[in-house]
């Protein structure tokens, strides 16, 4: 009998890489505002509805819901949205759960490495670091502590949080903005360029999940980031070459992506590396640990 995984977020990029990957070994369930299929169930995180038929029988729930953090400015109102698609949708889960009393094997959340802060520092964060202090980690650290509602041992067996970098792939999210103005030879790094953007190949992110799933002494919280660390400079560098493209225009100014994204404009002028010994000393083996050949995977499948 194969076990039942209810996914949420599962339309994005990552949910449909992922569902991909696990719809051979497991029969899969999602969570929709408009479902439409006999496998997607509706809920409604403003009225905290859940429809109770999406947990019978469900073994691992993989929570990937979440409102783009970079896709609005940051108004007050985006806030809010930002943390009710997150922390509430967590909590919803969770209420349905307890309601139903239902016990599942596994509860897998995604977070983000925006969970340190909006800061540039050499030395590499590991997961026993503290959250920071902007509001991009304030909200990290109240999604996580809304997985930790799970660690109820009478509602599910292990709890994993995988703090997500920036993914990489040739179907959307980061690598098709990134690409653009360079393939129009506009391309230059952001700000200083100096600032660290930690990365992960899309089919590593999701074969992360695969291997939290089946392994059940992965638990806790884990970094999901490629082993190599690059700043924005190294990465806008590697991709201008594979696209045989100068880099001429000076680096576009912190003030411009200010005005343009306002207090969100921090993720892009700052950040750290991050640690991936907890992962790999787990025994999880990256495919792309190495920028250059992520980008000659990714822009070769783009062509």
């Amino acid at each position: 009998m194969k076990e039942t995984i209810l996914i949420t977020g599962g339309t994005g990029l990552v949910g449909r890489r992922l569902a991909a990957l696990l719809a051979k070994d497991y029969n899969l369930r999602y969570l929709s505002r408009t479902p439409a299929g006999s496998n997607q169930f509706a809920w409604d995180i403003s009225t905290g509805f859940l429809d109770p038929n999406a947990l019978k029988d469900v073994d691992h729930i993989i929570h990937l819901a979440g409102e783009n953090i970079l896709k609005k400015r940051w108004t007050e109102d985006r806030k809010i949205a930002l943390i009710e698609s997150r922390v509430y949708s967590t909590k919803l889960l969770y209420t349905a759960l307890e309601k139903a009393g239902r016990t599942i094997k596994t509860f897998i959340s995604a977070s983000a490495v925006g969970y340190y802060g909006a800061v540039t520092q050499q030395q590499a964060f590991s997961e026993e670091d503290p959250a920071g202090t902007d509001f991009a980690a304030e909200l990290c650290m109240l999604w996580e502590k809304a997985a930790d509602l799970f660690e109820d041992p009478t509602r599910c067996q292990r709890v994993v949080k995988l703090r997500t970098a920036v993914v990489l792939s040739a179907e959307g999210g980061a690598l098709a903005p990134l690409s653009l103005p360079i393939k129009l030879g506009l391309g230059s790094s952001l700000g200083k360029g100096t600032q660290y953007m930690p990365w992960i190949h899309i089919d590593d992110l999701c074969s992360l999940y695969k291997y939290a799933l089946t392994n059940t002494d992965v638990a806790g919280v884990y970094n999901a980031s490629a082993p190599e660390q690059c700043t924005n400079a190294q990465i806008t560098a590697t991709i201008a070459k594979y696209f045989n493209r100068p880099l001429w225009l000076p680096n576009v100014p912190a003030v411009a992506l200010k005005l343009a994204l306002g207090e969100a404009a921090d993720m892009l002028l700052e950040g750290s590396p991050v640690s991936t010994e907890k992962i790999q000393a787990q025994g999880y083996k990256f495919h792309y640990p190495a920028l250059d050949a992520a980008l000659k995977q990714l822009l070769k499948k783009e062509e």
